[in-house]
């Protein structure tokens, strides 16, 4: 189950509370105190992992807790430290406070790790307070309580390359013949219902991440069909890849497709209109005169500066210039420091 939004309750572990104890051996009548303090509470830490792919583990887990800390004991000794609590998460993930929704910790890559809640510390033992003035204490602290902290825990794929367009125009087919990707793929609406990632290699020497966004539709950025669930994928992309369907079956306009895709970003996240884009025209393979609908799509594509392939991803055609069009594009914005 792909689960890309939870709020989550984080509790510490409360720290154990010191003791009172006196040292009683055969021949030391006065031995004095030797309460030992209370062992801190485990704290609760988050920490990405690369295996990770979902954050369904806290939706059936809302609330989670380290150990507490044990007691102190006699002859000084102190409690055990409460076990701290590490949980898994994937990499991409935001971390925010429950209220007003600030941004505490971004997990970019794999190992990071971000205290999320401090354990409550150890009480100290009458020994602690034993002076020379007060040499018989009987008073002990008791063990602090740990943090509890709510936090809202939001998952923003990393990929370099998103894929955008409206449903059905060939994405999940796409990424699934350029990358090891299989997502569902069929003949209707909203097929894929999750965002999928493919590693594509280029020339056995280079490779790059592909996201493919499940479709969107006008109003997204409101809510519509599957609203603005999954438009936050596309945010840490670093270009997009306009798919359009240029087929006499569809019934579609794809310049009017491509206006309203470009609307829909722009409202959610006017950066993300601004990113480099690649126009590809699908399904020619059902095209029987190509100039008509794929004249219209280079022209806009010159208008709006984007590359322009037509392809057809059920058969091939024009897959290995699309992608080593994305590797070229790519290599220039990292030779640009994007």
């Amino acid at each position: 189950m792909f689960v890309d939004r939870v709020k989550v309750t984080l509790r510490a572990g409360k720290g154990g509370n010191g003791c009172v104890s006196f040292r009683r051996e055969w021949g030391v009548p006065k031995g004095g105190p030797d309460g030992g303090r209370g062992g801190d509470g485990g704290n609760v830490f988050l920490v990405a992992d690369a295996r990770a792919k979902s954050l369904s583990f806290f939706r059936f887990h809302p609330i989670n807790q380290a150990r507490n800390g044990a007691h102190g004991e006699g002859s000084n000794r102190q409690g055990r430290k409460g076990e701290d609590l590490i949980l898994s998460v994937p990499i991409g993930t935001v971390v925010k406070s429950s209220d007003p929704g600030e941004v505490l910790f971004d997990f970019t890559g794999a190992g990071q790790k971000f205290l999320a809640a401090r354990g409550g510390k150890g009480g100290r033992g009458n020994a602690s307070f034993a002076t020379p003035t007060h040499r018989t204490p009987r008073e002990s602290e008791k063990g602090r309580p740990g943090e509890e902290r709510e936090f809202i825990l939001e998952l923003k794929l990393i990929a370099d390359v998103g894929l955008v367009g409206f449903p059905n125009v060939g994405k999940s087919t796409l990424i699934s013949k350029i990358s090891a990707a299989r997502p569902v793929i069929a003949d209707y609406p909203f097929t894929t219902l999750v965002p999928h990632l493919g590693v594509v290699d280029v020339d056995g020497e280079k490779s790059f991440v592909v996201a493919d966004i499940p479709g969107l539709i006008e109003g997204a950025h409101q809510g519509h069909g599957l609203g603005v669930q999954f438009l936050k994928h596309i945010e840490r992309t670093k270009m997009l890849v306009h798919m359009v369907d240029v087929s006499p079956y569809s019934g579609r306009d794809p310049v009017k497709d491509y206006s309203v895709i470009i609307e829909e970003l722009k409202a959610y996240n006017p950066d993300l209109a601004q990113r480099p884009q690649i126009l590809a025209a699908n399904k020619i393979d059902l095209l029987k005169d190509k100039r008509k609908p794929l004249e219209a799509l280079k022209k806009l594509a010159r208008e709006k500066k984007h590359s322009f392939y037509a392809i057809s991803a059920l058969q091939g055609t024009g897959l290995k210039e699309l992608v080593l069009a994305m590797a070229e594009t790519l290599a220039t914005l990292e030779g640009t420091g994007r």
